[in-house]
């Protein structure tokens, strides 16, 4: 098969032909891959913005959908010929474990790989990594359900659980980003307020349901909103950026006496972040969410009733789409903010229950 392999950070991805399949192990299933996402944090990885990487050789990408190919022993959650998504949050099932994977290539004998990779043709996926493609989803919709969705989503209707008229901002306007501000509309909120440096991923955040859009490079966005909310601040700041800068930012936003900052996002490795414990006695929060809070089995089908029903527009999300042999590219135009969620079209002719 071919994929995009990490050989060195800071550099791009090599498209590696010549890797060898394998039959899947216990608690593993082949997946011949039909689309993936392109996540922040895998171009974190690329730039060498992780720290030192001990598993050079590997495979990257940890969103997609497909086909199962073949399963192992031990693996009954999902059999040949199932539509699959593929995800990083772990769910039910066996966890298979990591992949070495053959490599009849110039450069290197063997590849390695996690427990769930996308950006190839194939992959070796531990069972806890995948979750039946509920009914009429798209499969390039579908790639959005292996994290951007139960991440972003998940940390508005798992983490927060706001209550009516709750003012919330979300910064940093991603895949994560944008589908936490999406769910923001399941509830009554009395505000929504969107803040990014990209004027048309806040004109896209509008027209999806944001009250306020605040442009973090023309104006302070703490003091917008401030000057949005009476002075107090927001009962709850999402921080999806991945800066460290923004975090700050996020926390400084949030009220005090209850007021609430959750961040998703991993900034670059060595970074810190700074803020004023007098605040904290003030009675401001502050908290990590890993993976929204999802448990993939069960947020995975509640997720797409809703798409389905018209109140998650998700495929709004997908801006731009790439082949695999365009893989650098999409990162290129993740970095610079040319794209919103890059999609990687692997093998767009898989059936699909449109």
């Amino acid at each position: 098969m071919k994929a995009a392999v990490l050989t060195e950070t800071g550099q791009p991805l090599s498209i590696v032909n010549g890797v060898a399949l394998a039959a899947p192990q216990r608690g593993q299933l082949l997946v011949k891959l039909a689309y993936s996402g392109v996540c922040h944090s895998q171009l974190m990885e690329v730039r060498g913005k992780r720290g030192p990487d001990a598993y050079l050789p590997h495979m990257l990408g940890h969103e997609g959908s497909g086909r199962v190919i073949s399963v192992g022993d031990g693996v009954t959650k999902v059999s040949p010929g199932d539509l699959v998504v593929l995800g990083w949050i772990r769910g039910e099932g066996l966890d298979g474990g990591g992949v070495r994977y053959e490599c009849n290539c110039p450069r290197h004998s063997a590849i390695n790989a996690g427990g769930v990779t996308t950006f190839n043709e194939y992959a070796l996926v531990s069972e806890n990594r995948v979750v039946p493609l509920p009914a009429g989803i798209p499969l390039d919709v579908a790639v959005l359900f292996g994290c951007a969705i139960p991440t972003g989503a998940g940390i508005v209707t798992n983490d927060i659980r706001p209550v009516p008229g709750n003012t919330i901002a979300v910064f940093g306007l991603g895949g994560i980003g944008m589908s936490a501000l999406m769910a923001t509309k399941l509830f009554d909120c009395a505000r929504v307020i969107a803040v990014d440096v990209e004027e048309d991923k806040l004109l896209l955040a509008q027209s999806l349901g944001a009250t306020d859009a605040i442009n973090a490079r023309q104006v302070d966005p703490v003091a917008a909103i401030k000057a949005l909310t009476g002075g107090m601040g927001v009962d709850y700041a999402i921080e999806a950026s991945g800066q460290a800068a923004v975090i700050e930012q996020a926390f400084a936003s949030v009220r005090r006496s209850g007021g609430t900052c959750v961040f998703a996002s991993h900034p670059e490795h060595g970074t810190r972040i700074s803020i004023d414990p007098f605040e904290l006695i003030c009675g401001k929060q502050i908290r990590g969410s890993w993976g929204g809070g999802s448990n993939p089995d069960r947020d995975i089908p509640l997720f797409a009733k809703l798409y389905l029903d018209g109140k998650l527009p998700l495929e709004k999300l997908l801006t731009r789409r790439y082949s695999l042999a365009q893989i650098n590219e999409a990162l290129d135009d993740m970095e610079h903010h040319r794209v919103g969620r890059p999609l990687i079209e692997i093998d767009g002719n898989m059936e699909t229950p449109r």
